[in-house]
Parts: structure tokens; sequence; C-alpha cells
């Protein structure tokens, strides 16, 4: 799950840009084992195209919460190509459920590893991590 403390879309280029982004992403798995911990945002990036189940052969599906001023925005999309500059984290997205706002607030990110067993967010890639720990 990634955070930030803002967000804007841009529907013509598919582009969804997180500002003020969390330096660490929390990662979690059920199985096999279950696992909870952190790794650095900017180590996660880089990541994404490693394996060969790596995300950008399959791009994962990811829930997108937006904290708005009236109301809690969720949609649901695939996410391609993290470009990661400073506290700026920028996906090009493909919308799959909802209407994504121009901007928003707060922005919560969690992204799905179903299927992924080798990505940094699941038990295996996780397992190779060094902030992890056994619940």
């Amino acid at each position: 799950m990634q955070s930030a403390t803002g967000m804007t879309y841009d529907k013509a280029s598919g582009k969804l840009v997180l500002r003020g982004v969390s330096p660490a992403t929390i990662v979690f798995s059920d199985r096999p084992k279950r696992i909870a911990g952190h790794m650095d945002t900017k180590e996660f990036v880089p990541f994404w195209s490693e394996g060969k189940d790596s995300f950008a052969k399959d791009p994962p599906n990811a829930t997108v919460s937006i904290f708005g001023e009236q109301a809690l925005t969720q949609v649901v999309a695939t996410l391609r190509n993290p470009v990661l500059a400073g506290d700026t984290l920028t996906y090009e997205i493909r919308v799959l459920q909802g209407e994504m706002p121009a901007r928003g607030g707060l922005v919560s990110v969690f992204i799905d590893v179903i299927g992924m067993p080798m990505t940094p967010i699941s038990y295996a890639g996780a397992a190779r991590r060094r902030t992890y720990y056994y619940r």
C-alpha cells in the first residue's frame, strides 16, 4: 500500500500523479506465511520490472482511494510504468471501475498481488527484503 498527500489525474494521458508520497510502501501477505512490513518506495519502483512474473509483464490491479472534501472516491485500475522523482510518484493507469477525479487530497493505493508469487509484496518477494516481520 502506498499513500500520498495529494493526487492529480490526466484522463487524456492516463497519468496518475501522487504528490507527497510516503517514503515507505507497506507490504504484506497471508499465504503461505503471514508477513507484514515495509520497504522503501525508492526500492519498490525499480523492483517493479524484476523477475519472470514482474508487474511490468503483468500489470497489477489496484484500488485507489481518494479523500475529497465531501466524500471518499474509490477507483479500480491497472498500474503501469511507475516513475519516482523525489516525493512524486507517477503511474500510467487504465481505469477499470469508477471515475477518477482530476485532483484529490489524501490518497491510498492498494496493489493487488494475487497470482504474482515473485513480486516484492508477495511472500516470496517480501522474504527477499530486509524489512519484514512474521506475525
